[in-house]
């Protein structure tokens, strides 16, 4: 078992990495200002991290998904909301049209999301139907070649950014709830009958916006379907594995911040006529983190080269997702405990990283739904 980096891995994981300390400082005066971080995402495009993994005659990198994981452990450090686009546009909804689109709709869409051009957004989610998406309400029905589509779609990741979205929907009503759903492609500029809401107001990840989209009798072209038709929910499913290999390595990326702070901290604040560093107390809780940092870098990194091996990783990529984000939390947790006062207040990064954490124990399916994945593929008896 080599766990060498390849030339190729070790290059994309130095380059984040000083792609992140570039823009460190200003995406903390971007979450403090509450502007969305187009900067950022610029600089990272030119950088082709929006493309890491995506097919090269596609305007991607081809690179393998451990690379695209390797990069977003540095990236989330400097900044999670950013990095959290970037994992939409790769991530989902880029993997899906890699995975399941056409010829053309690859040559269409493709080329502008993994250059950065454009952003995307992936609408599964409605008021009624979260974890469980097989209750969705959004419809579409077949009007002369084409569709129609109506219904509500809630917590958008940068709907309101975003060129165009892949819109989970039900186009067959009389199929069981499972099935019957199609993935449709919705330009959310130029489509009639797309509404966006406001933007919501998070308590984290203040710069990646998050909005509803309302679809009021929207006519998609007949060639809107990404895959075949009436089998969405499998395909959304499939993309969830690959959406939760990114979100463990996010949640690596801002554990590792955290810890980095907490650290960086203990070394230089005395009490007591001696560093913090030197307490025992505070020497167990960075013992602790850095462990378990560790080993959420090797259980996503594992997900990730199952998918690069073509094997089965749904269950892999649950068990980083849980592990890496409860981490990433304690990790903001423990370190906001170490600075104390100080990590309580907004001039340290401790507060805005317990913040962005929280998000990742929820967004990409929850914890609780990563047991059920997990103790689910456990009882296969495999």
């Amino acid at each position: 078992m080599n766990f060498s980096l390849t030339p190729e891995q070790d290059a994309i994981q130095q380059k984040a990495r000083v792609a992140a300390q570039e823009v460190k400082a200003r995406a903390r005066d971007y979450d403090r200002q509450g502007r969305f971080p187009q900067e950022i995402l610029e600089i990272w495009a030119r950088e082709g991290f929006f493309g890491v993994s995506l097919p090269r005659e596609y305007g991607g990198r081809g690179g393998d998904y451990i690379s695209y994981a390797l990069a977003q452990m540095e990236l989330a450090q400097a900044c999670p909301s950013s990095a959290l686009m970037l994992h939409v546009n790769h991530a989902i909804v880029g993997m899906g049209f890699s995975l399941f689109g056409t010829a053309d709709q690859k040559r269409r869409f493709l080329p502008p999301m993994a250059r950065g051009e454009v952003l995307a957004a992936f609408a599964l989610t409605e008021p009624q139907a979260g974890s469980d998406p097989a209750r969705l309400q959004t419809a579409a029905s077949r009007e002369g070649d084409g569709w129609v589509l109506s219904g509500e779609k809630n917590f958008v990741s940068s709907g309101q950014a975003a060129h165009f979205a892949l819109v989970a929907a039900r186009s067959d009503l009389q199929a069981a709830p499972h099935k019957g759903i199609s993935l449709f492609i919705v330009d959310l500029k130029k489509t009639p009958g797309v509404k966006v809401g406001a933007v919501e107001e998070k308590m984290g990840l203040v710069g990646a916006p998050s909005v509803s989209l309302h679809f009021d009798r929207a006519p998609l072209p007949p060639d809107a379907v990404l895959g075949e038709a009436n089998n969405g929910l499998k395909l959304a499913l499939a993309l969830m594995d690959h959406a939760r290999v990114g979100a463990a390595a996010i949640a690596v990326g801002v554990g590792r911040a955290a810890l980095s702070e907490a650290l960086k901290y203990a070394r230089s604040r005395e009490q007591f006529g001696q560093p913090l560093a030197q307490f025992q107390a505070i020497q167990w809780k960075l013992a602790d983190l850095a462990t378990d940092l560790e080993a959420a870098s090797l259980l996503t990194l594992k997900a990730a080269w199952l998918k690069d091996q073509g094997r089965p990783f749904t269950a892999a990529a649950a068990m980083a997702k849980k592990f890496a984000t409860d981490t990433a939390m304690a990790a903001a947790q423990e370190g906001l405990q170490i600075l104390g006062g100080y990590g309580y207040l907004k001039d340290y990064p401790l507060e805005r990283l317990f913040r962005d954490a929280r998000a990742g124990q929820i967004y990409e399916g929850t914890n609780e739904i990563m047991r059920l994945i997990i103790a689910r593929d456990l009882l296969k008896g495999e």
